[in-house]
């Protein structure tokens, strides 16, 4: 199926490592039709970076700002899938850096009736610090000194087919939108991401869950769709418990459709 795909990717005044992944997108084998960059409100220093990377891309970059009122991760979320134009929405982390086939895997992945869970490889505190000081991407692989769940950067075109079905549980544990893609009409059927989560945690799951008690399988792209996470300092959790109530009441009631989501934008 010819899909139009866009790439989502969310940040928070956290520049130096945005430009690192915008560089990776800039080497991408297969280039989506858009990029639009989720911005919880980050201060003018990343607007800046953005119109930086602008020229150099052969296709649309898009800024979607909103004001910095606290961690409001969803809502940034919504507003960009809401601006996007594409049928097909891969969406990542503003610190994860990307395989030169990240796009072509998870095209080639996508299929009518499923979200795609990407995998993640993790970056060490030093090796992230030697990437900031010399400001541009390195040559990142599954041997890569500093580079952590190894697995998690093999790609192999051949086996994944057959080692993604069988990761492939239809469950919402485990899902992060680090690395994630999605059918923009399946999103909007189940309102997007529910805005009610404010502050760290469960936001992935909770989306997870209306996806799947919607109807939508899972499927978990392995050795494939590789993108490495660059180090930082964990999140405050104050509202993780209130999160993890909004999870329950979703999973516990089947919920597929949340009240407060994309439709405000739409």
């Amino acid at each position: 199926m010819k899909k139009k795909t866009s790439i989502i990717i969310t940040t928070y005044n956290s520049p130096d490592a945005l430009r690192i992944v915008l560089q990776s997108l800039l080497l991408q084998s297969v280039m989506p039709a858009e990029i639009i960059i989720a911005d919880d409100g980050s201060t003018s220093e990343t607007q800046d970076l953005v119109k930086e990377f602008v020229p150099l891309f052969p296709i649309p970059v898009r800024h979607c700002w909103q004001e910095d009122a606290g961690f409001r991760l969803s809502a940034s979320r919504n507003k960009a899938i809401a601006m996007s134009t594409a049928d097909y929405i891969i969406m990542v982390d503003g610190d994860m850096v990307l395989h030169k086939n990240f796009i072509r895997d998870h095209i080639r992945t996508a299929k009518t009736g499923k979200f795609v869970q990407g995998p993640r490889a993790k970056v060490s505190e030093q090796l992230t610090r030697q990437i900031f000081s010399l400001q541009r991407l390195p040559v990142l692989h599954c041997l890569s000194k500093g580079v952590k769940k190894r697995f998690n950067a093999c790609r192999c075109r051949p086996l994944s087919i057959l080692y993604s079905a069988l990761f492939s549980k239809q469950t919402h544990a485990l899902v992060r939108g680090c690395n994630m893609a999605f059918w923009r009409k399946d999103v909007i059927a189940i309102n997007g991401f529910n805005e009610a989560f404010v502050g760290w945690g469960r936001e992935d799951n909770e989306f997870a869950a209306r996806m799947l008690n919607s109807g939508i399988k899972r499927n978990n792209l392995r050795l494939g769709g590789v993108a490495y996470h660059l180090h930082h300092k964990e999140n405050s959790r104050p509202t993780l418990d209130v999160n993890d109530r909004l999870l329950e009441q979703t999973v516990s009631g089947h919920l597929a459709y949340c009240s407060l989501g994309i439709n405000q934008y739409l």
